[in-house]
């Protein structure tokens, strides 16, 4: 897959936005394993980072934003600004993780001239 820029801003340096081509996103939905949820348990009482949730949010995170650039390439985009991240839970155990941004063209800027 192409790989394009991703982020947070509304403009991307060096560059001029020449058409926003709308918004684009991407997500994904995980649910919890009982395994890990009882290493959670444990970790609750004695403290610490559950590492198995860290590395699943990781994960999740890496999939939306492949979703979303492809979803991006899929309509002729150059970028992606003003990307965001939300979470929200949709039953027990079980979250949405939703990447949404603007999809855009570019053109080099001219500044030299």
């Amino acid at each position: 897959m192409k790989h394009i820029p991703v982020v947070t801003t509304e403009t991307i340096a060096g560059a001029t936005i020449t058409a926003h081509l709308g918004i684009v996103r991407g997500n994904t939905i995980r649910a919890r394993h009982v395994g890990r949820d009882i290493l959670a348990a444990f970790r609750n009482l004695v403290g610490g980072e559950i590492t198995d949730y860290t590395k699943l949010m990781a994960e999740s995170r890496e999939q939306a934003l492949d979703r979303l650039q492809a979803e991006a390439v899929g309509l002729g985009a150059d970028a992606i600004v003003s990307v965001r991240f939300t979470t929200s839970m949709l039953a027990h155990g079980a979250a949405e993780l939703l990447v949404y941004g603007t999809a855009v063209k570019l053109s080099a800027d001219n500044s030299d001239n």
